[in-house]
């Protein structure tokens, strides 16, 4: 699955939700530092959620009032929910796969299904949605 980090001069609300809606992974003002992009470009390659500082809280906002209108999670099978709360928790795809003892292409194909069943695009606003229902922790 390719994965999108944008680097852009603008930092306006408009344009980051734009982008995460598209589908982007992260999204990074050009007043990013050398390692901050690096570090970025790297965490960006797993399929992890990377915002510039500031624009994180932006994003998560717009999100909770995405999800507050998305599907509840009574949609999901019981190892969607348990393979969405270890996504939440900032595990990669091999992580989750040693952890419960499947291949990594079967979480892959869980996310899959999950982000079918809620309506939803991509990891960060799967992490999102886990966020505002309070599946991010391990209970």
């Amino acid at each position: 699955m390719p994965y999108v980090l944008v680097l852009s001069a603008s930092g306006e609300q408009g344009d980051v939700l734009d982008a995460m809606k598209a589908g982007a992974t992260g999204y990074l003002t050009k007043s990013a530092t050398r390692e901050e992009l690096l570090a970025a470009v790297e965490r960006a390659g797993r399929g992890e959620p990377v915002f510039t500082p500031g624009l994180a809280g932006l994003v998560l906002g717009e999100f909770r009032q995405l999800a507050s209108a998305a599907p509840t999670q009574d949609v999901l099978t019981p190892r969607e929910t348990e393979v969405l709360r270890l996504v939440a928790t900032g595990r990669s795809y091999r992580q989750i796969a040693d952890q419960l003892v499947v291949s990594h292409r079967t979480v892959q194909n869980h996310v899959q299904n999950i982000l079918g069943k809620l309506h939803l695009n991509n990891r960060v606003q799967l992490t999102r949605y886990a966020i505002e229902h309070g599946l991010d922790d391990l209970r």
